[in-house]
């Protein structure tokens, strides 16, 4: 998939894109280009600019995670959304594919994670852990696969490091892929089956709400997905 095909949305002040797995959004020791930089190339060359084209990273998404990820495309887009960030104002959806359904079809999770900067990964611990932060999130089924894979739809009200993967993985529900926290077996392209399904907020310069929706990847398991709720197609 081209970049531009990757657009969900674009003005003058932002620019969403469905992220696919393996996209980087902030360089790594890889060498690997990152999102911003093919994103400055791109709108460079297609509007024919002479000059430097901005492009600030306003969230993030893990390397094997897809899904809708903003940009700002001017320094005051991207103050105003990192104060929207920080103000908690941003609402996240996910979808991830688990193997194994949870005990009840929605609940509430509120966790103490514990990031292991070494391992890369985070950890449920007890409250009074030093250093652990508390994290939160609301889940639901929404969908099964003919395989006996389960469509959980996740509400995210922190962003903690690797939160979904760790609280999830916490409660049984693995998801596809994510060997780092206990999936069987990974994926054929090295990613794991969540994907940032929507971004809601307060647009920095026209102050009105939006809602930008990206789809899931354009693979048989994501296609072959039988949604409990019509809303959720």
């Amino acid at each position: 998939m081209s970049l531009a095909e990757q657009i969900l949305y674009e003005d003058n002040h932002l620019l969403a894109l469905n992220k696919q797995c393996g996209q980087i959004v902030q360089g790594d020791k890889t060498g690997d280009a990152p999102l911003p930089e093919l994103i400055k190339s791109y709108i460079k060359e297609r509007d024919s600019k002479p000059g430097n084209v901005f492009c600030g990273v306003i969230h993030r998404l893990d390397r094997p995670v897809s899904g809708v990820v903003l940009f700002a495309k001017t320094s005051k887009a991207l103050s105003r959304m990192n104060d929207s960030v920080k103000d908690r104002e941003m609402q996240k959806t996910y979808w991830a594919l688990c193997k194994e359904a949870p005990l009840h079809h929605e609940g509430h999770l509120e966790d103490w994670l514990l990031r292991n900067e070494k391992q890369n990964k985070s950890f449920v611990v007890k409250a009074d852990t030093k250093g652990a932060k508390l994290a939160i999130l609301d889940y639901r089924l929404v969908g099964i696969t003919n395989g006996g894979y389960h469509l959980l739809e996740i509400d995210l009200h922190t962003g903690r490091h690797h939160q979904i993967r760790a609280q999830l993985a916490n409660i049984g529900c693995h998801i596809k892929g994510d060997l780092k926290y206990g999936a069987a077996r990974s994926n054929p392209d090295g990613g794991i089956s969540l994907h940032a399904r929507s971004i809601t907020f307060i647009h920095p310069v026209q102050k009105t709400p939006l809602t930008i929706i990206a789809p899931p990847p354009q693979e048989a398991i994501w296609e072959e997905i039988q949604y409990l709720n019509e809303n959720n197609l």
